[in-house]
């Protein structure tokens, strides 16, 4: 799959309501009952959270609700048979990540073909993913992590939210890199992975820079060590690159 359709399906049809902006859809009076937006991921993650915040913002245009509904389940491809089996009448749009587009290559079979049954309207959001650990974890860079990590092989957990979604493959690819021997635990969403990081239950996570983690990192519940984009973000002045901790962890943007 090149780069431009990848990016072009990184939110396939997550502002597809945006299409219902132009002339002709008003001209119909769209929508004439309320719109349900689907989320293949669970509630309180940044994709959940980016998708109520449009899904406010486009009530508001249009008199008429738009309902985010959560349908969880094999990477988020439940969400996306619902929507591409959907009468086409723009009442039920879907609202996804990169997910979708690692789905279709991470599975053999799936009931549906992205690339030819989606039509990518646009994007509307673009964030790295973030390397973050317990604050009662006695390290504060990559460099220290690993050297930890390597002393106990075995013993330290990396949790993800959800098999196969980027924070996942981000975190896979780390422990290729680094040969650190560490137990995956697999969350329904990030939003259930937090208390448990907070806690010092899992010891590792990388995550999207949404929202709800840049919230815990600022007030210090958390400590993000490195981000994957290719320069620090505004928002972590102080947290380095991973390419600048020295390991080029994942896709630059999610």
């Amino acid at each position: 799959m090149s780069h431009s359709r990848r990016r072009a399906l990184r939110l396939a049809a997550a502002a597809a309501a945006w299409a219902a902006l132009s002339q002709t859809a008003r001209a119909q009076s769209y929508p004439a009952r309320p719109v349900h937006l689907l989320v293949g991921l669970a509630a309180g993650g940044p994709t959940d959270a980016a998708a109520r915040i449009m899904a406010e913002w486009l009530s508001r245009q249009f008199n008429q609700q738009f309902i985010v509904e959560n349908r969880t389940g094999m990477g988020g491809n439940l969400a996306n048979q619902a929507v591409f089996g959907a009468a086409p009448d723009g009442l039920l749009l879907l609202f996804t990540g990169p997910n979708t587009t690692i789905s279709a290559n991470l599975y053999r079979k799936l009931p549906l073909n992205v690339l030819q049954d989606a039509a990518a309207i646009g994007g509307m959001m673009r964030f790295p993913n973030v390397m973050v650990v317990p604050v009662s974890l006695p390290v504060k860079t990559v460099a220290e992590f690993i050297e930890y990590a390597k002393a106990r092989p075995g013993q330290l957990s990396m949790a993800s939210s959800g098999v196969g979604a980027s924070p996942h493959l981000s975190g896979e690819l780390f422990k290729f890199m680094t040969g650190i021997d560490m137990v995956h635990v697999p969350y329904r969403g990030a939003a259930a992975v937090y208390p448990d990081l907070i806690t010092g239950k899992v010891h590792m996570l990388f995550d999207n820079l949404g929202p709800p983690l840049l919230e815990l990192v600022q007030s210090g519940k958390l400590r993000a060590l490195g981000v994957t984009s290719a320069k620090r973000v505004p928002e972590l002045p102080d947290v380095p690159t991973m390419v600048e901790a020295g390991w080029p962890v994942s896709p630059p943007l999610c």
